[in-house]
């Protein structure tokens, strides 16, 4: 596949949104592409200093770029960054053009479509959008191996395919939207398992396991997974420093039981997990890593009243 900025007079890439995820992404498009546009709320001057144009509103962005990537956390956000004197679509109209939208946060595919529509009929067919979610972490995105959920038209996702190569693998699952239902997909094993991966480590450890042996060994068996490799360390230390936000999984966990009431489908597991991240935010543990749940196994008292929450902890 041919690379989307072959030479100088092909159009910039922009990003918008340099955060967790954000940034060490636009580092690795940086340097295949050796040109970007970008924009954050904070400036990024090692960016800059690195090559990229700084773009000071989504405004400059959009009239730089015919491809922006949004990394902001949810819509919302991008529909403030799209509206207004200094937004996108205002940059727009300072050009000539279509711009091609890839949306890379976990968001709604309802609310994917919606914008989408609004989009094309605000501007007359110029705004395409691809949904493009990403799984694999910082860690993920620094490695350029994130798995990268597509959807849209065959055209946009091939174009979208391509500028996000450096970043992992794109694989394009169907029409608009495909991509979110993918991404609600992958959240509901991520809570599972890590939920799981916590519980264990807690019930091995009070039974006077050697926790690192224990996860070596069974990492070779089916109880063995990525999530397993990446958080296998920070379970057995107890440690949840930040890193993979918990309190994100109420967002992402919502969008799958929306996606689930949509289709019609009475998930057993879906609920617990949302109950089980809602007690995690409930807490006050939502920014700690999701290898908390190491931590909320042991938190948890024995509870005969199941109408009693998340404040019953030890401590």
């Amino acid at each position: 596949m041919n690379s989307p900025l072959e030479d100088e007079t092909s159009p910039i890439i922009g990003v918008l949104g340099l955060g967790a995820m954000g940034g060490p992404m636009t580092e690795r498009l940086l340097a295949a592409y050796g040109r970007l546009a970008v924009h954050s709320r904070s400036p990024r001057p090692q960016l800059v200093a690195a090559g990229a144009t700084w773009a000071a509103t989504p405004r400059e962005l959009a009239a730089e770029s015919t491809t922006v990537l949004s990394m902001l956390p949810d819509l919302p956000q991008l529909q403030e960054a799209l509206d207004g004197p200094d937004g996108l679509l205002t940059g727009l109209t300072e050009r000539d053009g279509d711009l091609l939208l890839l949306i890379g946060s976990t968001s709604s595919p309802t609310g994917v479509r919606e914008l989408a529509k609004r989009l094309d009929e605000a501007t007359g067919g110029r705004v395409r959008v691809v949904d493009c979610p990403v799984s694999g972490g910082v860690d993920g995105a620094t490695a350029g191996t994130l798995s990268i959920m597509i959807g849209g038209t065959d055209a946009d996702a091939e174009r979208a395919a391509g500028i996000l190569q450096p970043c992992g693998t794109p694989v394009h699952l169907g029409p608009l939207g495909a991509g979110e239902v993918a991404k609600a997909c992958n959240q509901l094993v991520v809570a599972s398992t890590i939920t799981a991966l916590g519980e264990a480590t807690e019930l091995a450890a009070r039974s006077g396991l050697d926790l690192d042996a224990l996860w070596t060994l069974l990492s070779g068996g089916y109880a063995g997974s990525r999530l397993l490799d990446s958080r296998k360390d920070k379970l057995v230390a107890g440690d949840d420093s930040p890193s993979g936000a918990a309190g994100y999984m109420v967002k992402d966990l919502g969008f799958a039981a929306d996606v689930a009431a949509a289709t019609g489908l009475h998930l057993a597991l879906l609920p617990a997990l949302r109950d089980i991240f809602d007690e995690i935010v409930a807490a006050g543990l939502g920014e700690r890593d999701i290898a908390v749940s190491r931590r909320l196994a042991a938190q948890r008292r024995p509870n005969p009243d199941p109408a009693v929450g998340a404040s019953d902890y030890a401590g």
